[in-house]
């Protein structure tokens, strides 16, 4: 069958590109392997979230005194947990498949593989192989929990994302190896369910990809949670053959061994470019990324990588960004390529963590003179009252011309705020402006 367009891949890349092909009238086809909407949406972002809004409901009834409320008998039901989570992603799932519907777009089930002469293998759950053609393919393959030579998953005592969200009890103990995103926001949830949480990190802080100030105050917090917090550690071995895990860490005190029911690898993610045709096409790749260019143009006419597999932040909604300018460019419209500088990050622990832009240390180590405003939750009537006066907004401003160079936040829904200060640094707008603007309407 011939396409216009072929895509690999239903991620929140893949299925995005594939709605805008649609909208732009051509004639497209998505390939997936397992479920629409890919890792983001059945094994990571959104089932994610439905874990941790459990979590966020659990402690409000067990602080619900601190409101004047009396609540008792309370209790997790970890298997119910998992349940609605499960059943958040199958619904969101089959959105997607209801917009393929809508959109006329063709869902080819199987493993996808590019070949030359713009050919799309498809290998189905039989074992029976179909070609496509179409003389644009997109390749939207995502990642997979990346695996440390010393830290095999098995999926049982040593478990990536994946078998963390979908556990069949809850375990008494766990050790979170890493702490970006995923590490911090599962040792937040399994913490806050009642587990007892170990974090080990190899860098001087968690979340170490962060401004140094926050990573310092979710420390704090999690300390106050309960949390161990090793940092500047490293988890040397693992041994599994008892009923507990023993995980040997190592750091500059020496070495040390703790004894734990689940080892959470969460040290990051491989990007999926393995056995999906780039050696047979030729297809130039770098430090195990696809090289493209501003629109997402492999070094073979034709075929286009977005997503995961290329260079920029891995996040969902640069993957969709990626996509629909990708789409764009090949239905001959004129978009803007992606800055990748002003592309917000957001964390859901507890308290949350959102950031775009510049650290404070990347601002000075750039040579740049600058000038930061810090403003405490502890000061905002806001926060005082919904009792969640954890946290702060940083703004780093090029203190020349007034640039709002980065902005860091740490507390309660700051994901929401964060909208605000992308949209300020893409108007350009300085702290001048912004100074004027809210002692204009603020009391």
């Amino acid at each position: 069958m011939n396409y216009d367009l072929i895509i690999i891949g239903s991620g929140p890349g893949g299925y995005v590109a594939a709605i805008r092909a649609s909208q732009l009238g051509l004639k497209t086809a998505i390939v997936e392997r397992e479920n629409l909407g890919g890792i983001c949406l059945n094994w990571g972002c959104i089932p994610t979230k439905a874990l941790i809004k459990s979590a966020n409901v659990f402690e409000y009834i067990n602080h619900a005194a601190d409101y004047g409320i009396t609540v008792s008998g309370s209790k997790t039901d970890f298997g119910a947990v998992i349940k609605r989570s499960r059943g958040v992603a199958e619904g969101m799932s089959k959105g997607v498949q209801f917009l393929m519907k809508k959109n006329k777009i063709d869902v080819i089930t199987g493993t996808g593989k590019v070949l030359p002469g713009k050919q799309v293998e498809v290998t189905g759950a039989d074992g029976k192989k179909t070609n496509y053609s179409a003389p644009h393919i997109i390749l939207a393959t995502g990642a997979r929990s990346r695996e440390l030579p010393n830290l095999k998953q098995d999926g049982k005592k040593i478990i990536g994302y994946r078998e963390a969200m979908n556990l069949p009890s809850q375990p008494k103990s766990m050790v979170v190896v890493g702490s970006g995103a995923i590490g911090v926001e599962f040792a937040y949830f399994y913490n806050a369910m009642g587990t007892k949480v170990t974090i080990v990190e190899y860098m001087p802080n968690i979340v170490p990809v962060e401004d140094e100030e926050v990573s310092k105050q979710l420390e704090r917090t999690f300390k106050k949670y309960g949390m161990e917090i090793l940092t500047g550690s490293s988890v040397e071995a693992v041994d599994t053959t008892g009923a507990m895990c023993k995980v040997k860490v190592k750091s500059a005190k020496g070495e040390s061994t703790i004894e734990c029911d689940i080892v959470l690898s969460a040290v990051g993610i491989t990007p999926n470019i393995e056995n999906i045709g780039l050696e047979d096409c030729g297809i130039i790749t770098d430090k195990g990324k696809v090289v493209v260019n501003d629109y997402y143009q492999t070094n073979i006419p034709g075929i286009y990588a977005i997503g995961d597999i290329v260079k920029g932040q891995a996040l969902a909604h640069v993957a969709s960004a990626e996509g629909i300018i990708c789409v764009e460019k090949i239905a001959g419209h004129h978009p803007q390529p992606l800055d990748y500088n002003n592309i917000p990050g957001c964390t859901y622990c507890s308290p949350e963590i959102a950031s775009v832009g510049m650290t404070e240390k990347a601002a000075k180590d750039s040579g740049i003179e600058i000038k930061v405003g810090k403003f405490p939750f502890s000061a905002s009537g806001k926060a005082k009252a919904a009792g969640s006066s954890d946290g702060f907004v940083k703004l780093i401003f090029d203190a020349k011309y007034g640039e709002l160079l980065g902005a860091h936040l740490i507390g309660a829904n700051v994901t929401e705020m964060i909208a605000e200060l992308v949209l300020a640094r893409k108007l350009e707008t300085t702290g001048h402006e912004i100074i004027k603007l809210y002692t204009r309407i603020l009391p």
